[in-house]
C-alpha cells in the first residue's frame, strides 16, 4: 500500500477545474489502494512570497520519506531551487497547465516562470497532465520525455441531454472571470448580432481577478447589452445543471485550456459549441461537435456564433456529435486509476 500526499496550495475548495480535479481524485484514489492525506500549502502561489517559500519548506519536510508527494502544478512549477534542493522521496507533479502560458502575464515574468517550471519538472520522478495537448507543450517547450508524462484526463459525470430554449437563444459559458478566459472578447464577438434574439449567461467566479471582472462589464456597457448579457458569478451545482439544461449554445472563447472541463461536461449534455481552438480545448471538443475558431479572434468569432444561432439544423447537427462525443468521455473512476498506477509505480 502506498500512501500518497497532495500538497495543495490555497483552498482546496476553491470552485476551479483544477482544484474539482483535485478533489474528485483523492476522493477515489482510496478504492486503488492509495490511502491520501492533504498538506495545505500558502495560496500565494505561483506569486509566493519570501515568507511563504520559508513556510513551504517548513512544511513539506514534516512529510514522511515514505509517501508519493503530488504536489498541484500550480505550486510545484513555481518553487525555487531552495525548495526543489530539500524534496526527499519520490515526487509527482500534477500539471493542468503550464504556469508560463497564463495569458496576461508581462514578457520577464513568463520566462522567469516557464524557466523555474522547467527545472522542478525536471526534479519530479513522473508529472501527471490533464491533457494530450499539454504533454505535447511539456515535450517542445521543456525538453521532457513522453515516458516521463502520464495523461490523466479529467472525468466527467453522466448527465440527462439539455433540452434548450429556443426563444430567446440561450447562449452559456462557464467558468471563472480571468484574463485567459476571454470573456470581454466573446461580449465583443456578440455585439454585432443585436438582430438575432439571444441571452448569454457567464456562470462563474468573479472574485479572482479584479481587472478581468472590470473589462468584461466595461464590454457590456461599451456594447449596451446590459439586457443581454447576465454576470451569474459563482452558482451552486443545481443552478449550474438548470443553466446547462436550459441553453442552446455553448461557448467557450477562452485563450488557453490545459483540458476544458466545462466542455466536457457541456458534451455529456449534448449542448452545441462554439469554441476558441486554444490550447487542449481543440483536442477536447472534436470538429464534429463544435464550430471552432482562432483562439482571439474576434471576427471569425462572430462568423461562427451567427452561424450557430441561425441555422437550426446545424445546431443540431453538432448537438448529436457532442452527445455521442459525450458517451465517450472518460469517467473519474478512469482518471483516478490512472493516477493511482503512477503512485504505486513509483514505490521506493
Amino acid at each position: 500500500m502506498a500512501d500518497a500526499i497532495f500538497a495543495i496550495p490555497g483552498d482546496l475548495k476553491s470552485p476551479t477545474g483544477g482544484y474539482a480535479y483535485d478533489r474528485r481524485v483523492m476522493e477515489i484514489l482510496p478504492d486503488f489502494g492509495v490511502p491520501v492525506s492533504v498538506l495545505s500549502l500558502p495560496g500565494s502561489f505561483p506569486n509566493p512570497t519570501a515568507s511563504d517559500i520559508a513556510k513551504t519548506s517548513r512544511l513539506l519536510k514534516t512529510k514522511s520519506p515514505d509517501a508519493v508527494l503530488v504536489v498541484d502544478g500550480l505550486a510545484f512549477g513555481a518553487f525555487p531551487d531552495t525548495i526543489l534542493a530539500e524534496l526527499e522521496g519520490r515526487v509527482i507533479a500534477l500539471v493542468h497547465h503550464p504556469l508560463f502560458l497564463e495569458t496576461g502575464l508581462p514578457h520577464a515574468r513568463k520566462v522567469e516562470l516557464k524557466e523555474r517550471e522547467q527545472k522542478a519538472l525536471q526534479r519530479a520522478n513522473h508529472v501527471v497532465v490533464t491533457s494530450r495537448a499539454t504533454r505535447r507543450i511539456l515535450a517542445e517547450s521543456m525538453g521532457l520525455a513522453s515516458t516521463k508524462v502520464t495523461v490523466a484526463e479529467p472525468g466527467t459525470d453522466p448527465a440527462q441531454r439539455a433540452t434548450g430554449t429556443g426563444a430567446p437563444l440561450q447562449i452559456l459559458s462557464v467558468g471563472a472571470v480571468l484574463p485567459r478566459k476571454g470573456y470581454h472578447l466573446l461580449v465583443e464577438a456578440l455585439a454585432p448580432l443585436k438582430d438575432i434574439d439571444w441571452r448569454l449567461t457567464i456562470a462563474g467566479a468573479t472574485d479572482r481577478h479584479d481587472e478581468a471582472v472590470e473589462t468584461l462589464q466595461k464590454a457590456i456597457r461599451t456594447h449596451r447589452l446590459e439586457d443581454r448579457v447576465t454576470v451569474a458569478g459563482k452558482v451552486v451545482p443545481a443552478t449550474l445543471d438548470h443553466y446547462y439544461e436550459s441553453t442552446d449554445l455553448f461557448v467557450s472563447a477562452s485563450l488557453f485550456e490545459g483540458y476544458g472541463m466545462v466542455l466536457a461536461e457541456a458534451m455529456a449534455r449534448g449542448l452545441p459549441m462554439v469554441l476558441a481552438a486554444g490550447g487542449a480545448a481543440a483536442d477536447t471538443a472534436g470538429e464534429a461537435a463544435a464550430l471552432h475558431v482562432e483562439a482571439g479572434n474576434v471576427g471569425e468569432l462572430t462568423i461562427a456564433l451567427r452561424r450557430a444561432l441561425t441555422d437550426k439544423k446545424l445546431r443540431d447537427r453538432l448537438a448529436d456529435a457532442s452527445w455521442e462525443a459525450g458517451r465517450t468521455l472518460p469517467t473519474w473512476h478512469e482518471t483516478s486509476r490512472r493516477i493511482a498506477a503512477v503512485i504505486l509505480g513509483l514505490l521506493p
